[in-house]
């Protein structure tokens, strides 16, 4: 339960949790369920007329929250700098046997189990990439021992594309920007290698391990890339990955000068390549709704002119069918939460349960949906979102 008041771990807080921020987690983990990023799930929201004070006072919520551990990173950052090295073999052997047993039979099998770790949490950051979702506080403690996505608090889909996009407006240094994304969770894995050193007992093959992170990101995060350009199967051979990611860094570069909205360039994107390069008057209205999201119109272009080069003679319209399973037509931006929120706070829960019922299918075209696949409106974007979101 989160926020169900006073426990042993509450510190200095009350224990408690605000609506917006219990009906924002419910929401959003079960959309990145959907998305199929590992993340922690909500069973539900209980609403509480207890007033909860944050940055004013608020009405009170829990959110009973599901997963296989929540054991984070930092868990066995405490032992370590508490010197508690008899909790810390204990938790290390508790999780090695409830969730990694098959690296009990390596040699190292805490080494084996960190490499998990490290594996596990590079797919979920590249996944978070390709999808354009920041999570807004990267601690160590808000980190998974499974490489889930938990404590969602100030996270953001992002509406237009900028990779020193910040979530939290609590984040003045801009720590957690989307670009920045990988390299903290480099930095947290870090910190749980030196937190298991004195359990592994090499410093050495702990650092190979979690230089095995460098590998590991670039190649989930192509992979999932290539995925949203329809690069798989027959189009995806070995030899062009180094290709494929110049065409990707170059589409990216384009996007973030133009601050295109991301989802809906993607879902366009994927839209015209099921109608097909050739000319008819459905391919024309397709391409154009994708050039009408730039302004600068030739270098667009040339790059959809070297897009095209590289699918080549593939049918574009399967290509196309491949890409919209990658491609989310629905996402849960900040303005449909805070508007659910809004009626939430009144007593209406109708716009939950509509949003709940788009994100567990955003890949589906839903058409009498069409708004909430919508451009945000201005006033999204004043939005301030912060830690007791």
């Amino acid at each position: 339960l989160k926020g169900s008041g006073l426990t042993p771990y509450s510190r200095m807080g009350d224990g408690r949790a605000v609506l917006r921020s219990s009906i924002r987690e419910f929401l959003a983990s079960e959309a990145l369920h959907a998305l199929g990023i590992p993340t922690s799930r909500a069973l539900c929201v209980i609403g509480s007329s207890t007033p909860v004070w944050r940055e004013k006072q608020e009405r009170g919520a829990m959110v009973l929250r599901l997963a296989h551990s929540h054991i984070r990173f930092g868990h066995f950052e405490y032992f370590y700098y508490t010197k508690k090295p008899e909790q810390q073999a204990e938790l290390a052997e508790h999780v090695l046997n409830l969730h990694y047993p098959e690296c009990r039979e390596q040699p190292e099998p805490y080494l084996a189990m960190f490499r998990e770790i490290v594996e596990r949490n590079a797919e979920m950051i590249a996944k978070w990439q390709a999808y354009g979702f920041c999570h807004g506080v990267m601690n160590t403690d808000n980190m998974s021992i499974l490489g889930l996505t938990l404590d969602y608090g100030p996270f953001q889909f992002m509406d237009g594309f900028d990779p020193q996009h910040v979530c939290n407006h609590s984040d003045t240094q801009g720590r957690y920007a989307y670009a920045r994304q990988p390299n903290i969770a480099y930095w947290n894995l870090y910190c749980l290698g030196q937190a298991l050193l004195p359990l592994v007992g090499e410093q050495d093959l702990t650092v190979q391990v979690l230089e095995g992170y460098k590998t590991a990101f670039p190649r989930a995060l192509g992979n999932a890339m290539r995925a949203k350009l329809g690069l798989v199967g027959d189009l995806a051979p070995e030899p062009l990955r180094e290709a494929d990611w110049t065409l990707v860094a170059d589409l990216l570069q384009l996007l973030a000068a133009e601050r295109t909205d991301y989802t809906i360039f993607w879902r366009r994107l994927s839209q015209c390549m099921t109608v097909g390069w050739w000319t008819s008057e459905t391919a024309d209205t397709a391409w154009r709704a994708v050039d009408d999201l730039f302004l600068d119109r030739l270098r667009w272009r040339a790059w959809r002119a070297r897009y095209r080069l590289r699918v080549g003679d593939a049918q574009p319209q399967a290509l196309g069918l491949t890409m919209l399973r990658s491609n989310p037509k629905f996402v849960l931006r900040n303005h449909l939460a805070e508007l659910a929120i809004r009626q939430a706070r009144d007593g209406d829960f109708t716009e939950i349960d509509r949003l709940l019922h788009l994100l567990q299918s955003p890949f589906d075209e839903h058409p009498d949906m069409e708004a909430y696949a919508a451009f945000p409106p201005d006033w999204a974007s004043h939005l301030a979102i912060s830690c007791s979101s």
